[in-house]
């Protein structure tokens, strides 16, 4: 999956690019930089790639989140529908700007169940938050529907998907706004780092600023800068961002290995008739950063999981209804509403009465849920080593079960 498996001397080369200047900032010091702007020419890179009319780059896809939502005038008092399966910065960046996370139903699509969606939406919704999930895309079309029915917010967290499309357009680039995380195992890498994507230009002022303490950067001295807003330090370096320049260049790369092991290693899943796998509402869109399949039962998946521990090829297969960072069920920080910050009492209630919700159609998901990460450094013989492992070790325990009633 991560593009950091196949580093090269095309990152080292960007990367010594800035280490001969000496100027490690984005911003400023125009001369000494011997033209070398390596966060403008990633963020041109970003347009040109994804489909975009705008990049700006931040120091993390939890920042891009924050940045994004900011910017979109999310703030005190509203509500962003989002997933109960998810990773914590989508609800961390919701709490950041002091609005509330309403975390809803998925469906086989491992993303937002729609009609989950619908169900949630009261006069404080603001916004819709959908997360791309393991490389593959929720349902955008009923997504978009809902948004222009109730005149949502659509922002898109498209931090674990780079390179997923939906029908013909790059995910992170449907909505309003979109944000990519690029910290060190995702498709590309920045080492971290994240962007903010938009075809808005008011969205990408704010956004420019708001990374920067409220910079305009309307002049050329940036000490005489005005501040139209108060900002945050938010802002990429430029070592990050030639590592992500050289990285993007090798997208389709990646890309192209990635689905070819996915496909092989899908095949051999296959041959288990008890398997079954994650609906995509766009087959052809899937990144293939991950396979994620389902078992008939808790009992059986659970049985599954501690036979691959058991056999020592678990790594790489994550049983999420069990991760502390990626489901609702192990958020006991965010069901009690733990801060080191004190919360408002308004807020602290909301939070707490949202996370301690039923999520009872999700655990029905993902209690049987087993999602398979891709390597990019896998050769054909392992890929069918380990796929023919695993079915072996799946049909142990289904025999077992079979025997045992």
């Amino acid at each position: 999956m991560p593009g950091y498996e196949l580093w090269s001397d095309k990152e080292r080369k960007e990367v010594n690019d800035v280490l001969e200047t000496g100027i490690l900032m984005r911003y400023g010091f125009d001369g000494p930089r011997n033209g070398i702007w390596k966060s403008k020419e990633l963020e041109a890179a970003v347009n040109e790639t994804f489909g975009s009319k705008y990049a700006q780059l931040t120091s993390s896809g939890t920042a891009a989140l924050t940045t994004a939502m900011s910017a979109l005038g999310i703030g005190y008092g509203d509500e962003v529908i989002t997933p109960s399966f998810t990773f914590v910065a989508s609800f961390e960046a919701v709490l950041s700007v002091g609005a509330v996370p309403v975390l809803v139903d998925v469906d086989d699509t491992l993303t937002l169940n729609p009609e989950a969606v619908r169900k949630a939406i009261t006069p404080k919704t603001k916004a819709v938050m959908p997360v791309h999930m393991c490389g593959s895309m929720a349902d955008m079309d009923a997504l978009i529907a809902i948004c222009k029915e109730h005149n949502l917010i659509l922002l898109e967290d498209a931090c674990q998907s780079i390179g997923g499309t939906y029908k013909g357009k790059h995910l992170g680039t449907i909505g309003d706004a979109g944000t990519f995380s690029f910290d060190f195992v995702k498709t590309m890498t920045c080492a971290e780092g994240g962007v903010v994507m938009t075809s808005r230009e008011d969205i990408y002022i704010k956004s420019d600023g708001y990374t920067d303490h409220g910079h305009d950067h309307k002049g050329v001295d940036r000490g005489a800068d005005l501040h139209p807003f108060i900002g945050y330090n938010y802002r990429i370096s430029e070592l990050h961002a030639a590592v992500g320049l050289a990285q993007i260049k090798r997208l389709n790369e990646f890309l192209t290995i990635q689905k070819m092991n996915h496909r092989l290693l899908k095949s051999i899943l296959e041959q288990v008739p008890e398997i079954s796998f994650r609906r995509i509402p766009d087959p052809a869109g899937d990144s293939c950063s991950f396979i994620s399949w389902f078992l008939p039962t808790e009992e059986i998946t659970r049985a599954v999981v501690a036979e691959l521990k058991a056999q020592g090829i678990l790594a790489g297969n994550f049983y999420w209804f069990d991760n502390n960072w990626h489901y609702i069920r192990k958020w006991d920080h965010l069901k009690n509403a733990i801060t080191l910050n004190s919360l408002s009492p308004e807020l602290k209630e909301r939070v707490t009465q949202q996370a301690n919700k039923d999520f009872a159609a999700s655990d029905a998901i993902m209690s049987r849920c087993i999602s398979t990460s891709i390597s990019l450094l896998w050769t054909e013989e392992q890929i069918k080593e380990k796929g023919e492992k695993m079915v072996s070790t799946i049909r142990k325990v289904l025999q077992n079960r079979a025997v045992t009633i």
